[in-house]
C-alpha cells in the first residue's frame, strides 16, 4: 500500500512540476517513460535473484530506493533533468518492491486460490493508489498547479516508515527449488501456451494506467480543471479498481477468468474513449469509475495465469518476465504518446490509449484457446 501511495503521488506531482517549469508537452512522454527505463533492464535479473536467494533482499532494496527517489525530487526537482533522474530512481525502487511482493504472494499461496490472493494483493496496491493522490488535494488542490515541493516533502516523510516496515518481511523459502536457471528458464516460460498473450494484455493495461496517470492531469490543465478535482478523479479511479480487486475471487468463480478479463478490458476501453467528449464533471467521474473497474481486474488476472503456469522455484522469473513486458510498454507507449501530444494534445493520447485497450480485449479473447491447449 505504501509503495503504491508514494509512487502514485510522485508521478502526477512530477507532471505538475514539469508543467510549472513550462516543459513542452512532448517532454511529458519522456518523463513518463523514464520511470521504466532502468527497470526494463533490471526486471529479469531481479527475478533470477528471487528464485536463487529469496524475496527478502528486493523487499528491502525497493523501499530504500524509493526513499532516495523522494529525496531526489526534493533536491533536484527544480529542473527537468532532475525530475527525470528522480523518476528513474523511483521506477527502479518500485520495480524491486513489486517483483519481490508478487513473487512472495505467488510462492506463499496454495494452487487454486491465486485469483483471490492476487485480488487482495492488488486491492492493497489500489488502496495506496487512492491515498497517494490525496496529498495533491491537501497541498493546494484548489489550484491548477499545486505546491509541488510541499508534496515532495510530505511523501519523503511517508517513505521512512515504509523502509522500517520492509525490514521485518521474510522470504517464502521457495527459492533454489528449480534447476532451470539462466536464460533457459525464461525460454521455457515463454514457450508455455498463452503466456505471450497474457504478457501482451498485461503490458497494454498497465501502460493505459500509466498514460492515464500522466495525461489526465494534462487533460485537466487543457480544460482548466482544478488540480484538486483531477486528484479526486484519480482517487475515484483507484477506488473503483479496489472494488473489482477485492471481489475478484468471487467474480472469477461467477464468470470465469477468460470472460472476466475480456469484459473488464473492453469496459475500460469504452470508458476512457467516452471520457474525451466534453461533459459535466459528474459524468466524467462515472466514466472514470467504469475505466477503473476494468483496469483494476486486468493485472491480478494475468498474475494468476502466470503463477499457475510457472513451477515452484521459477515464479520470481515469471513475475519479472511480466514486469519486463510491462516496463517495455511503459517506455514505448508513453514515448509515442509524447510525440502524439505535440500535435494532438492529451485528448489524442488518451484516444490512442483507448484503442490500445480495445486491441488488448481482442488479444485476451484468444487467451482462452491457448490455455485450453495447455490443459
Amino acid at each position: 500500500m505504501l509503495v503504491q501511495a508514494i509512487t502514485f503521488v510522485l508521478r502526477p506531482t512530477a507532471t505538475y512540476q514539469a508543467i510549472a517549469l513550462d516543459v513542452p508537452a512532448a517532454w511529458l512522454g519522456v518523463l513518463a517513460a523514464s520511470f521504466a527505463v532502468v527497470p526494463l533492464v533490471l526486471a529479469a535479473p531481479a527475478g533470477q535473484i528471487i528464485d536463487r536467494l529469496g524475496e527478502r533482499r528486493l523487499l528491502i532494496a525497493g523501499p530504500a530506493l524509493l526513499t532516495l527517489a523522494t529525496a531526489a525530487f526534493v533536491l533536484l526537482g527544480d529542473a527537468i533533468a532532475g525530475l527525470t533522474a528522480a523518476t528513474m530512481l523511483l521506477g527502479t525502487g518500485h520495480l524491486c518492491s513489486v517483483v519481490g511482493q508478487q513473487a512472495l504472494v505467488a510462492n506463499a499461496t496454495e494452487p487454486g486460490r491465486y485469483d483471490t490472493a492476487f485480488g487482495y494483493y492488488t486491492f492493497a496496491a489500489s488502496l495506496g493508489q487512492a491515498l497517494g493522490p490525496g496529498l495533491i488535494v491537501f497541498f493546494g488542490g484548489d489550484q491548477t498547479v499545486p505546491h509541488t515541493r510541499a508534496i515532495f516533502l510530505g511523501t519523503l516523510a511517508v517513505s521512512v516508515p515504509l523502509l522500517l516496515i520492509a525490514v521485518f518481511l521474510r522470504s517464502s523459502g521457495q527459492h533454489g527449488r528449480q534447476s532451470g536457471t539462466g536464460s533457459g528458464g525464461f525460454r521455457e516460460l515463454l514457450a508455455r501456451p498463452g503466456l505471450i498473450r497474457a504478457l501482451t494484455v498485461s503490458c497494454i493495461v498497465l501502460a493505459a494506467i500509466d498514460v492515464t496517470l500522466v495525461y489526465l492531469p494534462a487533460l485537466g490543465a487543457e480544460r482548466d480543471i482544478a488540480a484538486g478535482t483531477i486528484g479526486i478523479l484519480l482517487t475515484v479511479r483507484a477506488v473503483a479498481s479496489m472494488i473489482s480487486r477485492l471481489f475478484l475471487g468471487r467474480l472469477t468463480a461467477a464468470f470465469g477468468r477468460h470472460r472476466l478479463l475480456v469484459g473488464t478490458v473492453a469496459v475500460s476501453a469504452a470508458g476512457l474513449l467516452l471520457m474525451l467528449i466534453p461533459m459535466p464533471l459528474w459524468l466524467m467521474a462515472v466514466l472514470v469509475v467504469a475505466a477503473g473497474l476494468g483496469l483494476g481486474a486486468g493485472q491480478p488476472l494475468t498474475m494468476s495465469f502466470l503463477a499457475e503456469s510457472a513451477p515452484p522455484g521459477m515464479r520470481g522469473r515469471a513475475m519479472s518476465l511480466r514486469l519486463t513486458g510491462n516496463r517495455l510498454g511503459q517506455v514505448v507507449i508513453p514515448s509515442a504518446a509524447g510525440v502524439l501530444a505535440a500535435g494532438a494534445g492529451a485528448t489524442g493520447v488518451l484516444a490512442i490509449t483507448a484503442a490500445g485497450l480495445a486491441g488488448a480485449a481482442v488479444a485476451a479473447g484468444g487467451l482462452h484457446e491457448s490455455q485450453g491447449e495447455d490443459q
